[in-house]
């Protein structure tokens, strides 16, 4: 998952804290990727392999960079396609969203990955998960440090017009809105990226609604965000950043999973925050060169809606809202 995990529940539903609430823990794996001449993970072309479910936010992020930058042939993407509540993500066998099986050793849980790492590991298992098929062992389960590497560790294997150094100001992460960037980062991981899973993981009544508000007022802040004119047509203005990335994987699915199964039901983004909804669209929708699809390709609407039910205890999967997302 990740901007990190949650400790490992005796089910998969309990994951709120005697207290009633949802405490997200940090991930246990956190190593990086770097050209360096003495790294320990250096790039290289087929050495590592993306774990990834397409209904995780955490792990949408790392799907969309991967995309963004050019490195699907340059980094395998697996996908897993269902959860054990005891044994963690795994291959369900039918093929219609992953394969079958893992194609690295045949694995069926991701668990296994996690103990051939660590045989002593217990922690919770959880995607993303970069594996590095040369050490055979886990790089990273950390979304927010997968895609820092992404964003330059692997730019050596790339055409110049791809590699953050051409872009400069127009790169995912320019220097002068480092500062800016991250101070969005922090009340938008805490309130709104995480805020959706403190009100929609709650059990009780008041562990919801001290988190449900927050969620909103935020919400409000990123319209008001985008109202300003150096703040268009995305976060920090004329091109896409860190910021865009992170944002999205949770908005994408606010109106159809969030707003009805996590009960963050005070407003939705298609009726109630027009600007972000133009904001979010036009991400969506970009299928030109400049973003490969990235934003639309890497996730499925009925895989998100069925993850969700699931998780939220629910047999029933929601047929809504019609349509997943309006055209721009």
């Amino acid at each position: 998952m990740s901007d990190s995990a949650v400790s490992k529940p005796k089910d998969v539903h309990d994951v709120a804290d005697k207290d009633g609430q949802f405490r997200r823990q940090a991930s246990q794996f956190r190593n990086f990727v770097t050209p360096h001449s003495d790294s320990a993970f250096s790039p290289e072309k087929d050495r590592y392999a993306l774990y990834v479910h397409l209904g995780c936010p955490w792990a949408h992020r790392t799907s969309i960079v991967r995309t963004l930058k050019g490195l699907d042939d340059t980094i395998q993407l697996i996908v897993l396609d269902a959860m054990d509540p005891a044994k963690s993500w795994y291959f369900s066998g039918d093929g219609e969203v992953g394969p079958k099986k893992d194609p690295l050793y045949g694995f069926k849980y991701l668990r296994e990955f996690y103990e051939k790492a660590d045989p002593h590991y217990d922690g919770r298992v959880t995607v993303p998960m970069l594996w590095d098929k040369k050490k055979e062992t886990i790089v990273s389960n950390e979304s927010s440090d997968i895609i820092r590497m992404f964003y330059t560790a692997f730019d050596g294997l790339l055409p110049p017009e791809k590699r953050e150094e051409t872009k400069g100001e127009a790169g995912l992460f320019p220097k002068s809105l480092q500062p800016a960037i991250e101070e969005m980062n922090q009340w938008v991981y805490d309130s709104i990226s995480n805020g959706v899973y403190k009100a929609g993981f709650a059990s009780t009544q008041e562990a919801y609604e001290e988190h449900i508000y927050p969620l909103f007022k935020s919400l409000d802040r990123v319209e008001e965000h985008l109202s300003q004119p150096e703040h268009q047509p995305y976060l920090f203005g004329e091109h896409i950043t860190d910021a865009d990335i992170r944002l999205y994987t949770t908005i994408i699915r606010f109106d159809v999973a969030y707003h009805t199964l996590f009960r963050c039901n005070l407003k939705m983004i298609r009726h109630d925050f027009p600007r972000m909804y133009e904001w979010l669209r036009r991400l969506y929708w970009d299928e030109s060169e400049r973003t490969n699809g990235a934003f639309k390709h890497t996730l499925r609407f009925d895989v998100i809606k069925k993850g969700y039910a699931s998780a939220s205890r629910s047999k029933i999967v929601p047929v809504g809202p019609v349509p997943d997302i309006h055209p721009l």
